[in-house]
């Protein structure tokens, strides 16, 4: 003898603002729980892979060396490395989010059709997408912690406020790439180009792996622009308690401002493409 199914009778009304994003969330909640295998290699092992590369790997060939304790200011290389890698982690895994999913939606799954045709409007399909990205970035980087500490790599309950830290990052990441991809009718290079061009140039280049200011000076401005190093600097603050307020009051206002911007122009070119 089965259960008897249980079917959601609707109310008849509208959701409210909050309560059309938490229904697309939920959508993707539902989604997540019957297929998180098929993502969680770009979630939780690419980082761990990350770690076990440059933080074990590389870190034992340069720690000690000349040089490595100015760098790091007197902690491992694994230390120092672990909220840097947080912060790649997110960003990672929001670009990857916000862009095939998305187009997904638009184009092979059409649920954000289907969402649509009921009361939910586009800005809330837009908008809950961006919290379901910042949920699963957590989540991922919850577990990242804890894969850090069995290493060593956790030196104090900063690294608490380094994860806050790396899910605003992903955000600042997830917010503009979600609007772009809302823009493509095909795959095509796009993403490609995204990915090659965009996220691992940011990886590389944005003080994860050596601090900024060894680049030369006239690459220095370019890792300034990128959302990337923002997070990174105060990640690695709150994690090494090395906090400076102004500084780290900027990063996190730079952060923000391209959270805001973002998620207005993905919910503007959500309502272009949904609204008839």
């Amino acid at each position: 003898m089965t259960a008897p199914e249980l079917v959601a009778r609707s109310t008849g009304r509208a959701p409210g603002a909050v309560r059309g994003v938490l229904l697309v969330v939920e959508h993707a909640w539902v989604w997540y729980r019957r297929n998180w295998r098929a993502t969680v290699v770009s979630s939780v092992l690419q980082p761990l892979l990350f770690l076990l590369a440059f933080g074990i790997g590389f870190g034992s060939l340069v720690q000690g060396g000349v040089g490595t304790a100015a760098a790091t200011g007197g902690v491992g290389y694994l230390v120092w490395l672990a909220p840097a890698l947080l912060a790649v982690s997110a960003v990672q895994t929001a670009a990857f989010e916000s862009s095939y999913p998305v187009l997904s939606g638009f184009k092979w799954q059409r649920h954000y059709h289907g969402m649509t045709a009921g009361p939910v409007s586009p800005a809330q399909v837009a908008l809950g997408h961006l919290a379901w990205v910042a949920i699963k970035t957590a989540g991922s980087g919850a577990v990242y912690i804890g894969v850090i500490a069995l290493f060593g790599g956790v030196q104090s309950a900063g690294i608490v406020v380094s994860l806050i830290v790396a899910v605003l990052t992903g955000a600042a990441v997830a917010a503009p790439v979600t609007a772009f991809s809302a823009t493509l009718e095909s795959e095509g290079a796009a993403f490609s180009v995204l990915f090659r061009f965009v996220v691992i140039p940011m990886t590389l280049f944005s003080g994860t792996f050596f601090p900024v200011d060894r680049l030369p000076d006239w690459v220095q401005p370019v890792a300034w622009v990128s959302p990337l190093w923002h997070g990174t600097e105060v990640a690695r603050a709150a994690a090494l308690d090395r906090w400076q307020p102004l500084a780290a009051l900027g990063h996190i206002a730079y952060l923000l401002v391209l959270v805001v911007l973002g998620a207005a122009l993905a919910a503007r070119m959500y309502t272009r493409r949904l609204q008839p």
